[in-house]
């Protein structure tokens, strides 16, 4: 089974792309929009994305590996649906 992880911005069309991605290919995930996080979890969500280098939303960790930005080939060849 796939583990998606996606931190977005919640005014962010990339980020919303990025949602309706996941949706529309039935992929379960778990998001956390990070203006609307409290502080803990912005902290938590900083601490990951400075582990990857990554400095822009949306910013997904897709089985253990990161993607930056609204990439849907790269979605698509981390969860094998290409096939």
């Amino acid at each position: 089974m796939n583990k998606v992880t996606l931190y977005t911005l919640s005014t962010c069309p990339w980020c919303r792309k990025s949602k309706k991605f996941f949706s529309e290919h039935n992929i379960q995930f778990d998001y956390t929009d990070y203006d609307l996080a409290d502080e803990q979890a912005q902290s938590e969500i900083i601490q990951v994305m400075d582990q990857h280098k990554a400095t822009a939303f949306p910013f997904a960790m897709i089985n253990g590996k990161a993607v930056e930005g609204y990439n849907p080939e790269r979605y698509a060849s981390l969860l094998d649906l290409a096939r």
